[in-house]
């Protein structure tokens, strides 16, 4: 797998981690398409575009303060971009049934994108889960 920075593709993965940050419900369909394919779909959140807006609803209401720093950014020759972030917000509404704690809490994930016509069309990714839990939980 080859990397390179600076295609549409990975343009885009960063405008998705945006999303998240900020919650901007609206900028979704810009950037998600109807079709979208996620291989590692949550439960309970849908499917394609649907999952996107509830996990972006979800951390909005979740959390405060909400921070995603890209830690790496690349993109394959053959259309994909990965991107590794850190998220770090203060848990201040309910997530997944766990109601506000208060706490700071800090998580890694990767993301791996293919784009078409300027909009996501699939995702593979992977979300530190367990460490979120223990740090809501513990």
């Amino acid at each position: 797998m080859s990397l390179s920075l600076g295609n549409d593709t990975s343009a885009l993965a960063g405008a998705v981690l945006k999303v998240y940050e900020s919650g901007d419900l609206d900028r979704v369909e810009e950037l998600i398409s109807p079709e979208l394919v996620d291989h590692n779909q949550p439960a309970g959140t849908g499917s394609g575009i649907d999952a996107v807006r509830v996990l972006v609803r979800s951390v909005k209401e979740g959390f405060s303060g909400t921070r995603i720093e890209e830690i790496f950014r690349g993109a394959t020759a053959d259309g994909w971009a990965v991107s590794q972030w850190r998220m770090t917000a203060v848990h201040t509404g309910d997530w997944f049934g766990v109601p506000a704690t208060g706490r700071e809490v800090s998580f890694t994930g990767i993301d791996l994108w293919r784009a078409e016509n300027g909009r996501m069309v699939e995702v593979r990714h992977a979300e530190d889960l367990l460490q979120l839990q223990m740090q809501l939980t513990g």
